[in-house]
């Protein structure tokens, strides 16, 4: 049994408590309160001083995946099979390297759960999953029934094919290309139901189609990755066509279309937030893009988009904060908002009796660049500790 007291409590979900006590055990969160008695038993972190929260996560990563440390040309990374546009049967679980020391850099930043998935070269790129940031194998990492379907609009598969003369060549490209896939996949899966009763209806086995038929029915996830606003309206135009359900991944220019999405409930993971203008679909970025969104109604999850690079979200969301995100909004951007999206908010994502002891303790402002993490627990074990604390 442990007790974490003393410290300021972002609950997340039911406000803060100064001087706060949380009470571990088995692994999970049994009390949490103020003046809360401390049974004898229990080991004492005293976090007097110290901010108190649930662990990080960020909804949109490529830990693992893209693989560190990296050469340049990159020949570590997994994240993209680019041999054919269309690759919903591929998987992150087969790139995961739980040894990856991205791993390490984001745990020590107060991350204890994150998502991972292939990148956005390819129209339908694979699945991706959802990570607790601690274990020796994929199995023992990975949350279950937790893959995502990657889906990618915009100048990435039109640079990855189209300067090779392939399809998709441009953005009419590919959505058709999307469309055609989606179509195939509905015949495919029709195919299969009517063989219920014809056997003769049995279609020839596909993989690709295999793959898309919880995507069809809507039982898995999509993450459309778009830029631009057009983009944007493309995704909900072609999610809506085929009644998918879907976020929006970075949605660069969602401020463009803020009343909208918000109309229209859309989930959206913004970022990142310091790039470069590097290609013309980020050129309008804005760093007031998450404080737009937000007071239009969208929950806004953030995102680093990267591996270790992770490990500065908290800076990037002063950032946010200083030009707009109401602070609630953004604490909730980087615990329950992406829980919800990724589908754990039943065991992360706030500080509540009964969820996992997942938590992070920082010296001060979580997101001000003067802080550091102190200690970052996983179903109530330390794995990071400066010395401070314990």
């Amino acid at each position: 049994m442990i007790a974490i007291k003393g410290g300021k409590v972002m609950t997340i979900t039911n406000g803060v408590i100064e001087e706060g006590t949380i009470i571990i055990k088995d692994e999970k969160i049994v009390s949490v309160g103020k003046d809360i008695d401390i049974p004898v038993e229990a080991e004492i972190i005293d976090a007097s001083g110290k901010w108190i929260m649930p662990g990080l996560i960020d909804a949109h990563t490529h830990i693992s995946v893209m693989g560190e440390p990296n050469t340049m040309p990159g020949l570590q990374g997994d994240g993209n099979e680019v041999g054919d546009p269309i690759t919903p049967f591929v998987s992150a679980v087969d790139a995961l390297n739980p040894d990856d020391e991205g791993i390490k850099i984001v745990r020590e930043a107060g991350f204890t759960s994150v998502y991972t998935g292939p990148g956005s070269a390819n129209v339908i790129g694979g699945t991706g999953l959802s990570l607790k940031l601690r274990g020796e194998t994929v199995e023992e990492m990975a949350y279950k029934g937790s893959a995502h379907m990657k889906m990618a609009l915009g100048e990435n598969p039109k640079r990855v094919y189209g300067v090779n003369n392939k399809t998709p060549k441009t953005r009419m490209g590919i959505a058709a290309l999307l469309r055609k896939t989606l179509l195939e996949a509905k015949e495919y899966a029709k195919n299969k139901e009517l063989a219920k009763k014809d056997p003769d209806k049995m279609p020839k086995y596909d993989i690709k189609f295999e793959s898309l038929l919880k995507v069809i029915s809507g039982e898995q996830k999509v993450r459309i990755h778009c830029h631009r606003s057009d983009d944007i309206l493309t995704g909900i135009r072609i999610a809506e066509e085929f009644n998918l359900d879907y976020s929006l991944e970075h949605a660069t220019e969602g401020y463009k279309k803020a009343k909208i999405l918000g109309e229209k409930n859309v989930n959206c993971v913004v970022g990142p937030f310091l790039m470069p203008p590097a290609k013309m679909e980020v050129w309008d970025q804005k760093l007031e893009n998450a404080c737009i969104l937000s007071k239009a109604g969208v929950k806004v999850c953030l995102t680093a988009d990267g591996a270790s690079g992770t490990a500065w979200l908290p800076i990037h969301v002063g950032l946010l904060i200083a030009r707009g995100l109401p602070e609630e909004e953004a604490f909730k951007g980087v615990t329950i908002y992406p829980a919800e999206l990724l589908g754990i908010s039943d065991r992360v994502g706030s500080i509540e009796i009964g969820k996992d002891a997942d938590i992070a303790i920082f010296d001060g402002h979580p997101f001000s660049n003067f802080t550091l993490c102190c200690l970052t627990m996983i179903e109530g074990k330390v794995y990071h500790t400066d010395g401070q604390l314990i």
